[in-house]
């Protein structure tokens, strides 16, 4: 188990022994409490592209959970505390190679991750909280090849090694170290081997099953690996991980089952759908769970959706491959040892994501905004991002595009440190727009469009439901390098150049965040100007834009009351001149980090939003950066 507690460097506020203690013991690290298992696509008996999901501690019928990108048949599922990864499949007329995912707490459809190594049909999934491996499968012929991927991130799969032999519909099972994989087709097999998760190589031979048998799923308990199902033989069979020897039986299967999906959540697994071992024609529906623990029969779950078989991409985000406890990133502990709350007059963690520095980065870093210091990794984008700004909830920050020339945006949750993952896309490619939002709505305020200059569109998306984004109405004054701020109500954008290259404004705008409609005019800025911001500054009542380029780069900062309207007013000024900061912001203290001064800056200054006065230093990025997006889990646009 990992620490439950933070270092003393990291750690928030004042730590008593006590607390610590109750930490370690109970509140430090999340308990493996995760019970959603998703069964993938199958033949039913065409190629569907259905994911079914079910509670894995409940018993009842699977309910819909959405689609994969296509439809598809016989892939390999992987699975972290948060993502599912589905790789490779039948199409219905030919082998893929695509790689997809989702995440467990946004019911939705699939998403592309990358591609495997190698096209096929037929492997095994299995893996820990960090890697997903794919084993065996069906090309022209069968083939031997192992390949991984890291679940947090996008890409490519990577080789890892051989199996013992060459096999097709093989089941696989692991705990947090191990992966064991068994049995396959033509000729059928009984073999099981195994390799070290973390490793890279070839298989070892582990022992045997008790037949010689195709279409074998696994589940598995910390400590054990139960095969189910298969043909012409339906096993029910186990093997402990910690030592090398052949299967022992186990129970029964209440149905017999073949060409299914099987899953867990270290206690209780599950095997959803297949088809009758005697005959492949006859599908199931049928969805039966047994005790990993202890040995015994299987007993009737539910019912999937449909009947299918060939759904073997079946995962969940607690099963045994997963750590018992999730540790915590100690930046996100209070003194009791429980997650720092987020939402205004809470939330304390500002993001800084991408930018130019001076190329494109994926760079992510992060500050607690009611210290000081200098910021940390948070983790990377999904790819380099230069000119995208952001918006964000209490729990999730969404970045609003970039210079790609595409309509991408990704996600990610401040809770969890690590990499970003796709959300939606845009109603019309652009970057350097306005960005704001409350509680459960993000806007994407006006912005470039290339070619063609500024683009007047906006746009919104719902934070708690991955998908794109929903068209809003249109800017009063189309512009981009513009900044944007927010109350509860209110979404404004302030500034930015507005037809082209030398026509910079002065204007402010607004819109009412839980409406649609046009911007309506609110005031003018202090001078025409590009980009005062593009992050949100707000404590709930100002919003506040710091420094800019009016052209020559200014360290003014300046103020507007958001539910007003008129025009802005002199703050104080930034510690340095510079234009195309990224901004964030608590209910008390503004932060506007990075910028072109006029070379780029890793300078971070901190502000008090409800008073005026000059920016003091609060530290520095990990890299010098502009045209970055930056929000925070706490902005005024969430009181």
């Amino acid at each position: 188990m990992g620490e439950s507690y933070p270092r003393r460097d990291q750690a928030r506020g004042i730590w008593k022994i006590n607390d610590i203690t109750k930490n370690i013991k109970e509140e430090g690290t999340y308990p493996t409490n995760k019970n959603t298992a998703i069964c993938c696509g199958g033949t039913a008996p065409s190629v569907v592209n259905t994911i079914d999901t079910v509670q894995i501690p409940t018993t009842g019928n699977a309910t819909d959970f959405g689609d994969l990108t296509a439809t598809l048949a016989t892939g390999g599922g992987a699975s972290s505390f948060t993502r599912g990864v589905m790789s490779n499949g039948y199409t219905g007329s030919g082998n893929t190679n695509v790689i997809q995912y989702i995440h467990f707490d946004s019911q939705g459809n699939m998403a592309d991750f990358g591609d495997s190594t190698v096209t096929r049909r037929a492997s095994s999934g299995s893996g820990n909280n960090i890697r997903g491996l794919f084993a065996g499968g069906y090309v022209s012929g069968n083939i031997n090849t192992i390949d991984f991927i890291t679940i947090a991130s996008l890409g490519n799969a990577t080789d890892f090694g051989d199996r013992t032999e060459s096999r097709n519909s093989v089941g696989a099972g692991a705990n947090t170290t191990r992966s064991l994989m068994a049995s396959g087709s033509s000729p059928n097999s009984n073999v099981i081997d195994f390799v070290e998760i973390s490793s890279t190589g070839n298989a070892i031979d582990f022992g045997d099953l008790s037949a010689t048998s195709l279409g074998v799923q696994a589940s598995s308990s910390t400590t054990r690996c139960l095969f189910a199902g298969g043909q012409p033989a339906s096993l029910f069979e186990f093997v402990n991980f910690g030592s090398l020897g052949n299967a022992v039986d186990y129970g029964d299967l209440s149905v017999g089952v073949n060409y299914h999906g099987a899953t867990d959540n270290s206690i209780r697994g599950i095997t959803m759908g297949g088809s009758d071992p005697g005959n492949d024609s006859t599908l199931r529906n049928t969805i039966q769970y047994y005790n990993l623990v202890s040995s015994g029969d299987s007993v009737d779950f539910g019912d999937l959706t449909s009947s299918r078989n060939n759904a073997q991409a079946t995962m969940s985000n607690g099963h045994a491959g997963l750590q018992e406890f999730q540790p915590r990133a100690p930046e996100l502990y209070s003194p009791t040892g429980k997650i720092v709350p987020a939402g205004f007059g809470l939330g304390d963690i500002g993001i800084f994501n991408g930018g130019e520095a001076p190329g494109a980065t994926s760079v992510v870093d992060f500050v607690q905004i009611s210290t000081l210091g200098n910021a940390q990794d948070f983790g990377d984008l999904a790819r380099t991002n230069a000119n995208g700004g952001a918006m964000s909830s209490s729990t999730r920050y969404v970045t609003n595009g970039d210079n790609n020339a595409d309509l991408d945006t990704y996600y990610v949750e401040f809770a969890t440190k690590g990499n970003f993952a796709f959300f939606g896309d845009l109603t019309a490619q652009r970057y350097l727009g306005g960005t704001g939002g409350d509680k459960t709505r993000g806007i994407n305020y006006s912005g470039f469009q290339s070619p063609g200059g500024s683009n007047n569109t906006i746009d919104y998306c719902t934070f708690a439901t991955i998908g794109n984004f929903t068209d809003f109405g249109d800017a009063n004054v189309s512009s981009y390098f513009a900044g944007g701020t927010s109350n509860s109500t209110r979404t404004i954008k302030a500034g930015g150049i507005a037809v082209g290259p030398a026509t910079l404004t002065d204007s402010i705008e607004y819109i009412t965040t839980q409406s649609t409609g046009n911007g309506t005019d609110f005031g003018n800025l202090l001078a025409a100007n590009q980009s005062p911001t593009l992050g949100v500054i707000s404590n709930g009542t100002r919003g506040v834009f710091g420094g800019g380029a009016t052209p020559s780069v200014i360290n003014v900062i300046q103020y507007i009351t958001i539910a007003s309207t008129g025009n802005a007013t002199d703050f104080g000024d930034l510690t340095v001149a510079r234009a195309l900061p990224g901004g964030a912001s608590n209910s008390t203290r503004g932060i506007f980090a990075g910028g072109e001064a006029p070379s780029i800056s890793n300078i971070i200054d901190y502000i008090t939003i409800a008073s005026t006065g000059n920016g003091a230093d609060f530290g520095d990025l990990t890299i010098s950066v502009a045209r970055h997006g930056g929000n925070s889990n706490g902005h005024g646009g969430l009181s």
